[in-house]
């Protein structure tokens, strides 16, 4: 070896050492004997060694050992410097000010390796960080854990299409089927306090927001009570038992089972509820859906039995949201078809509601207007509901036993499907109901009011 090689291998290993055998050793990459490129750098001008040298190979890893890291001198092992990040070393009181970035993720990667080491060996910052991250978790949206509403009907339907029923249900009862499942489910995890939780129902009487403070149990009696109006209908017993009302009216046989009660309505209302809600599908399958049009009275209106179960279906889906916000639980509509056949309900009882409001000086005057003949067309409004269960009504504006008419449309007012129930429901003002309005405001006015005035308790 030339002195020139020696020189190299030496300076490559930073210092002293034997000189390395050319041709065994795999590290070295210096120049061959004979070489005359290397020949001609070491007898260049400058003396040995001052020609040009290839740069470091980047697939190599580097021959000098990296500066020693601070880590070091902590006792705790190495980390890998081909693929593990050096961590950073802070103090106490800094790493403690990072755990709430940590919990929620804000800090950046070396922060968080850092706090993270730090959490093996401090007890106190362990238990903070963990209560930190069970406070974010609280953060997150709620989700139900309930099925869609539509998977029941889905089932149902896909059994019932392999073996018919020998009774079927109605198809004008299935709503009210489906919807007093959903709602048992809800309730059968209640404890006492989510039984008397807090819960206020709304409605809209002669224009004005009307409320009455209960608890869930009170409300699961108010669904008993007047759910007993379609069993009293159907030859069932009258859940109010001896029990007299002053009115045969919803409200009326409410408060009177509510003053019965010695104490605050319980969990053990649940029972009755739902057994009730069983005959009345039972009696309703085995008449054959041939009783749909026989009267339920409400006191002061009437309706053919299978707007009643859907007027019940409605109301019982209603209450549970009522119920699920008390306990803040989030409760999903009912499925579109269901949804569809509730907002069909409310449309028909529209012009009906028009009228009423009309006698007791609440809407516009027809002002001399033709009311045209019993079955004929009118003027009309056109309801057009949009998203779940959506469709599009003419509303007959002046008469009740007018039909509507297309030619003679003169509003135009587009909802929101949920949104329209809830207006119906009394949960919402009228003024704030309606997404687009065209055409005569008076009328729009009237038909969104009169949509309020469908509420009661």
């Amino acid at each position: 070896m030339n002195d020139a090689d020696t020189f190299e291998a030496y300076d490559e290993h930073g210092g002293e050492g034997e000189p390395k055998d050319e041709r065994g050793d795999e590290g070295y990459d210096g120049p061959e004997p004979g070489d005359k490129d290397a020949d001609a750098g070491a007898s260049g001008p400058g003396g040995p060694g001052n020609g040009p040298r290839p740069g470091p190979d980047p697939d190599q890893p580097p021959r000098i050992p990296l500066p020693r890291s601070s880590v070091e001198d902590t006792g705790r092992p190495l980390p890998d410097l081909a693929t593990d990040p050096v961590p950073l070393v802070l103090e106490h009181r800094v790493l403690k000010s990072l755990l709430g970035a940590w919990a929620l993720a804000a800090c950046s990667p070396e922060e968080a390796l850092a706090v993270e080491a730090h959490l093996g060996d401090c007890g106190s910052c362990a238990d903070e960080a963990l209560r930190l991250r069970e406070a974010v978790g609280l953060l997150h949206k709620a989700e139900t854990l309930d099925l869609d509403p539509a998977l029941r009907t889905r089932v149902l339907e896909s059994c019932l299409e392999r073996r018919p029923p020998r009774i079927p249900v109605p198809g004008w009862a299935a709503a009210y089927d489906a919807e007093t499942a959903r709602l048992d489910a809800l309730l059968q995890d209640f404890g006492d306090a989510e039984w008397h939780a807090p819960v206020r129902l709304r409605w809209f009487r002669s224009d004005e927001a009307t409320s009455r403070r209960t608890t869930v149990a009170g409300v699961i009696a108010h669904l008993l009570t007047v759910d007993g109006l379609v069993a009293v209908a159907l030859g069932l017993d009258d859940p109010l038992g001896d029990v007299a009302a002053d009115r045969p009216t919803p409200s009326a046989r409410t408060e009177a089972y509510w003053r019965a009660s010695h104490f605050p309505p319980t969990r053990s209302v649940r029972a009755p509820w739902r057994e009730q809600s069983h005959d009345l599908v039972r009696t309703a399958s085995f008449t054959g859906g041939q009783a749909g049009a026989m009267p339920v009275s409400y006191g002061d209106f009437s309706l053919p039995l299978h707007d009643a179960m859907l007027d019940r279906a409605f109301e019982c889906w209603v209450h549970a949201e009522d119920i699920a916000e008390a306990v803040d639980y989030p409760y999903a509509p009912p499925s579109a078809r269901h949804l569809h056949d509730m907002i069909d309900l409310a449309a028909r009882m529209l012009p009906a509601a028009l009228a009423s409001r009309r006698r007791n000086g609440l809407a516009a005057p027809t002002r001399g207007r033709h009311l045209g003949l019993a079955g004929g067309p009118g003027r009309s409004l056109r309801l057009e509901i949009e998203g779940l269960g959506g469709g599009e009504w003419l509303i007959p504006l002046d008469s009740p036993a007018a039909v509507g008419s297309a030619e003679q449309e003169v509003a135009h007012v587009a909802l929101d499907g949920v949104e329209f129930c809830h207006l119906a429901a009394g949960h919402i003002p009228p003024e704030e109901a309606a997404a687009g309005q065209v055409g005569d405001r008076e009328a729009i006015r009237d038909v969104l009011f009169a949509a309020a005035a469908l509420s009661r308790m």
